[in-house]
């Protein structure tokens, strides 16, 4: 009998941990989400405070008798959804089905998929937070009502087959508002009158014209652009005043999720379906050399830059011997 049933979300994460931990734990996926609201009802109450009334799953009916299967060969269960509110719900509706198992049932969060970010969360297991599960069933309350309620109106009064929802009917509101705004504006031409100057110095360097007879110099078109460009030929320039300062630059913050998507589609033309595929991969596990399999990134849903103390000394550590203690921010 194994000692611990830990469960996770997806099969390819369950073997990367797999390979972490001992004979004493038993690691299986829960393929997501095992209960939801039934899709034939509305089956939320909103006499009795918006009450849900959540199903299992057809599709996971055998993933469910499966882990209860194996719940009941093991002395205790943790539950390591991902670390958000999506992966709180999941523990919680996997605990309910846990319940009758009277095994102790505890929660552990880490936020990379490495064999000391799992063993350190395994040694310091938690409760399952009631706010996070509330605030995901909510939004799944939400969800159920705008698209039942909603897109039977905009099939009536618009299109059939179009839906509404929590999230895109606020979006497509904002597209709207801002496309009309877009089509609002009247453009002005204005010119920009730059020059690449040489004095004693070999290297030439550039300079724009700010202000032209004692004026800030607003150029509205070419006539104003080659008049002020033909009365400056020919004339003697001169540095006025020079100015020495030391400019610090600072490397960019971690990427929170929409950054990550932004910039996968800026370098690599990558739409968010396959971004968020990729790194997903990329933080449940990569084989490397020798059988190694390790999370590659953190988790990709976030919407904080914070950095674990840990990475930072290790990057700190990185820096010190690659390049030398001058380095060292």
């Amino acid at each position: 009998m194994s000692e611990t049933l830990l469960v996770v979300e997806s099969p390819s994460k369950a073997r990367t941990i797999s390979k972490y931990l001992g004979k004493g734990f038993v690691v299986k996926a829960s393929m997501g989400h095992i209960r939801d609201l039934p899709h034939n009802k509305i089956a939320v109450d909103v006499e009795k405070d918006f009450q849900p009334s959540f199903v299992i799953l057809s599709t996971k009916k055998k993933t469910v008798i499966e882990l209860k299967s194996e719940a009941a060969k093991t002395k205790k269960i943790l539950l390591a959804a991902d670390p958000d509110r999506e992966g709180e719900a999941i523990c919680y509706h996997l605990a309910e089905i846990f319940k009758d198992s009277e095994k102790p049932i505890k929660r552990v969060l880490f936020y990379e998929i490495t064999s000391k970010s799992v063993k350190e969360a395994i040694e310091n297991p938690i409760e399952i937070d009631p706010c996070k599960v509330e605030a995901q069933i909510a939004r799944r309350i939400v969800d159920r009502l705008v698209g039942y309620y909603i897109s039977p109106l905009l099939w009536e009064k618009v299109k059939p087959r179009l839906s509404a929802g929590r999230v895109q009917t606020v979006a497509l509101r904002m597209l709207s508002e801002r496309e009309a705004e877009i089509e609002a504006f009247v453009p002005q031409e204005y010119w920009v009158i730059g020059a690449l100057v040489q004095g004693d110095e070999k290297k030439p360097f550039e300079c724009k014209l700010s202000h032209f007879k004692g004026k800030k110099a607003e150029v509205k078109n070419k006539e104003q652009n080659d008049e002020i460009v033909e009365s400056l030929k020919g004339k003697e320039w001169r540095v006025n005043s020079l100015i020495q300062k030391e400019v610090k630059k600072s490397p960019p913050p971690p990427y929170t999720t929409s950054k990550l998507q932004q910039e996968a589609s800026r370098l690599l033309k990558f739409p968010v379906k396959k971004t968020m595929s990729v790194a997903q991969r990329l933080y449940e596990g990569v084989d490397l050399a020798k059988g190694e399999t390790t999370g590659l990134i953190t988790y990709m849903r976030t919407d904080s830059t914070r950095t674990s103390p840990q990475a930072i000394q290790s990057a700190r550590k990185f820096i010190l011997e690659t390049y030398g203690k001058e380095y060292l921010p």
